[in-house]
């Protein structure tokens, strides 16, 4: 990629931020629109989970594909292509006839998705070479998340109130296409010097874990956790993490290149990754059925107390970019753990949807640890990784949030299917157990961030960006003989 002035690299991030606000938009929106979707389609928790489900998982599976595709074949080409079907995708999905054509019209969103923010966090990587400015780049990426939580909620409940679920996905056909002018215009090409080829078996193995270990926990709460079909799933998924693991270390070009993981930074990072998203899945999806079917808000009641969480992950997000570029991921990630952690004690042990101010109470807490943990994440999955590969490596964090919200709703989806009635007093009980994931959720958070961030963590980073180096200098040395 040629060296570009200031304000276009600027401009190239801004654009780039616009293929998150949609997908983020997308998540967001959707929360809010999900019971009148499920009271039009006739549609099950269990339904209900598979609409957003259907998309995370497919979102997950490809996004490592989309990533190492993008550095052969031009970052900028998949970019275009990921615009182009997502937002032919939403307009499907907004044509849907019932569930079972929504869900399939999700994936079809998810597949343009997969494309679209791994390969962007790849030209932000590459765009931005100084390890300060490209820090503050990715703490307004991390900003845009906050934007889009903050405006997801009272856009989505506006448009489902005044005409109906099916004009959420309205929205991001046309910043899709101003998104796409933008990038035609200014965002240049690039490739890596030396891409990896397209893994087949390792990209059929992620699909076979992540949709049969989601399947059978969004399916145990009705078929039972002993009966044959979710034994057969979970053995599936059992089986596909050991052939994947095996079959990766022998490859020379892997989907998933597992020295990233001698990093412990990165290793830190990855599952931090699973941990914040895992409780932001279970997070919106308990807190809009709450709001909806039992406090009996409107959607744009439900939107608009969601706001306080929403708002604080927007101010903390780049708050937390400037800190990871100045002092480093400590102090976010320790911060993001105890207030996500709080946030779900609060809700456990103290009842907080009782009253409305221990409601905001929390609301606020896991916003401003949300708001936190994002950039901290990305910052170190991308740090000390070989440029070469960024959209891989960025992939592997990508593919991590996905896999996160993916199980955050299944596991909190599965907890209240498993118990849920009609009435305020039953629902708080069936989600205690929920809410405690949530906690457990930050506390892991917590201890991550305190073991992964110190000079042993820097240590092995060092070592695993040493060997990558070899490597390269390796690769150089045999091409020239």
């Amino acid at each position: 990629m040629p060296e570009l002035s200031r304000r276009r690299r600027f401009l190239v991030l801004a654009i780039c931020c616009l293929s998150l606000l949609i997908v983020s938009l997308d998540n967001t929106v959707l929360n809010v629109a999900l019971p009148s979707m499920q009271h039009e389609l006739g549609a099950s928790i269990s339904g209900m989970q598979w609409t957003i489900d259907a998309y995370t998982l497919v979102l997950a599976s490809l996004l490592m594909l989309a990533g190492s595709t993008a550095d052969r074949l031009g970052r900028r080409r998949i970019f275009l292509v990921g615009l182009v079907v997502f937002s032919v995708g939403s307009l499907l999905c907004s044509l849907a006839p019932g569930l079972g054509w929504l869900v399939a019209f999700r994936m079809v969103q998810a597949v343009g998705g997969s494309m679209l923010n791994p390969v962007a966090m790849s030209i932000i990587t590459n765009t931005f070479t100084e390890p300060r400015e490209r820090a503050r780049a990715i703490g307004v990426w991390g900003g845009v998340v906050g934007i889009s939580m903050a405006a997801g909620p009272v856009i989505g409940g506006l448009l489902v109130q005044s005409v109906g679920w099916r004009s959420v996905f309205w929205i991001n056909v046309p910043i899709g296409a101003l998104a796409l002018f933008l990038t035609l215009r200014y965002v240049p090409e690039s490739r890596a010097p030396r891409p990896r080829r397209v893994d087949v078996v390792g990209q059929l193995l992620v699909i076979a874990l992540l949709g049969s270990l989601t399947y059978a926990i969004i399916e145990a709460p009705d078929a039972g956790w002993g009966s044959t079909k979710i034994l057969a799933f979970v053995l599936l998924a059992l089986v596909s993490l050991a052939a994947l693991i095996g079959y990766e270390r022998r490859r020379d070009e892997p989907l998933i290149d597992l020295r990233f993981f001698h990093s412990a930074p990165f290793s830190g990072a990855t599952v931090i990754a699973v941990c914040a998203f895992a409780a932001l899945g279970g997070f919106l999806f308990m807190n809009t059925l709450y709001l909806q079917n039992v406090r009996g808000l409107s959607a744009l009641g439900a939107g608009l107390y969601m706001l306080p969480m929403a708002g604080m992950t927007g101010l903390c997000a780049p708050l937390s970019g400037r800190l990871v570029g100045s002092r480093g991921p400590r102090i976010p990630l320790l911060l993001a753990g105890t207030f996500m952690g709080a946030s779900g004690v609060l809700f456990a042990a103290f009842e907080a949807q009782k009253t409305t101010a221990l409601l905001f109470t929390g609301y606020v807490l896991f916003g401003i640890g949300f708001g936190l943990v994002n950039a901290p994440i990305t910052n170190t999955a991308v740090s000390g990784m070989p440029r070469a590969q960024a959209g891989v490596a960025s992939a592997v964090a990508s593919t991590s949030r996905q896999i996160g919200q993916s199980l955050g709703v299944a596991v909190i989806g599965a907890v209240l299917a498993g118990g849920v009635r009609p009435g305020a007093g039953t629902f708080l009980a069936v989600g205690r157990p929920a809410w405690w994931i949530i906690a457990g959720c930050g506390a892991a958070i917590l201890l991550l961030g305190a073991l992964t961030t110190g000079r042993w963590a820097r240590d092995t980073a060092r070592r695993t960006a040493a060997l990558f180096e070899e490597e390269r200098r390796g690769g150089h040395a045999a091409a020239k003989a």
